[in-house]
């Protein structure tokens, strides 16, 4: 089964190559601080974005590690500036990697948020099932998003809009004044700071020549529970589009800006595929996939001695 994006919502909306205030989608091609200076001050409600990690991916040159931070302090100073008083940053990292050693961006990068006077709410584990295996090392299963805000108390936070099943909905209190009655919240839990979602390899539905790109899942939750319906969502390193597609998707207005011509293209198409609801993606409520016991994906034929898995038993 294929996601699409609902039509509905899609239907009002229109996809710009620049800023625009009437567009609920747009695709800048060019420099992200460019772009980012033809915004209103204080108009995004949430910034979303995954940078390169300096580690030579063909869309970024490989630089000394504090070049590359340089280059990201310019970055959010600059986003900082066009975001709202009660607005968020979801900025999400994996590792910088040099000989075999590990440094965790999300580290190195906090102190240039705190110098801004922003506050880490949350240091939200994103955790996926594949990837790359390692031979020196525990293979890599996880990421980071840091969600900041500015130091106020006010900021927008949507607990209920991405509450999740409880694991025992029918766990009631065993004493005190609510002595059986139901102990979890009634329309669910809340998902914590670990968050499992399936990153885009292979053949996941949303796959692009794109070699680190982002699921749509992961950004429809930030998207959910940190801005308001019809707020403003803002990736100044759009790749192929996927925050944009999730605000459409989710009756936001999106904005991106992509260097690359290609990915720009790339994030055009889909992001017209989401305005008429026709986007292949998959959906944030869809369950991790988990094959059935006695399935021939769990058992090796040399350990079924009696050949019951073997193919047209």
């Amino acid at each position: 089964m294929i996601a699409s994006a609902n039509s509905e919502v899609a239907t009002h909306t229109e996809l710009a190559t620049g800023y625009d205030s009437s567009a609920s989608a747009v695709i800048f091609e060019g420099n992200n601080l460019a772009f980012i200076e033809t915004l209103p001050v204080e108009a995004v409600d949430l910034v979303v974005t995954s940078p390169p990690y300096n580690i030579g991916k063909d869309y970024e040159t490989r630089t000394d590690l504090d070049e590359y931070l340089a280059v990201q302090q310019q970055l959010i100073e600059s986003v900082v500036r066009v975001l709202t008083p009660t607005g968020s940053i979801a900025w999400q990292v994996g590792n910088w990697v040099e000989n075999g050693r590990i440094v965790p961006l999300d580290i190195v990068m906090f102190p240039l948020f705190a110098e801004l006077g922003l506050v880490l709410r949350n240091r939200i584990v994103w955790t996926f099932g594949h990837g790359l295996h390692s031979r020196k090392r525990f293979s890599g299963r996880y990421e980071t998003v840091m969600w900041l805000t500015r130091d106020v108390g006010d900021y927008y936070f949507d607990l209920d809009a991405v509450r999740i099943p409880q694991k025992y909905p029918g766990k009631r209190h065993y004493k005190g004044p609510k002595a059986g009655e139901y102990s979890g919240h009634p329309i669910g839990k809340n998902p914590s700071d670990v968050w499992e979602i399936p990153n885009v390899k292979a053949n996941h539905v949303e796959k692009t020549e794109h070699q680190c790109q982002f699921p749509i899942a992961l950004v429809q939750r930030l998207i959910r529970a940190l801005t308001p319906e019809g707020g403003v969502v803002f990736d100044p390193y759009l790749g192929v589009g996927s925050a944009v597609c999730a605000a459409v998707i989710e009756g936001r207005t999106g904005w991106g800006s992509e260097l690359d011509p290609r990915y720009a293209q790339i994030a055009r198409d889909r992001v017209a595929q989401a305005i008429e609801g026709c986007l292949p993606y998959r959906p944030l409520e869809r369950p991790i996939y988990s094959p059935q016991p006695g399935s021939p994906l769990t058992v090796r034929i040399d350990e079924d001695p009696d050949c019951s898995l073997r193919e047209g038993q």
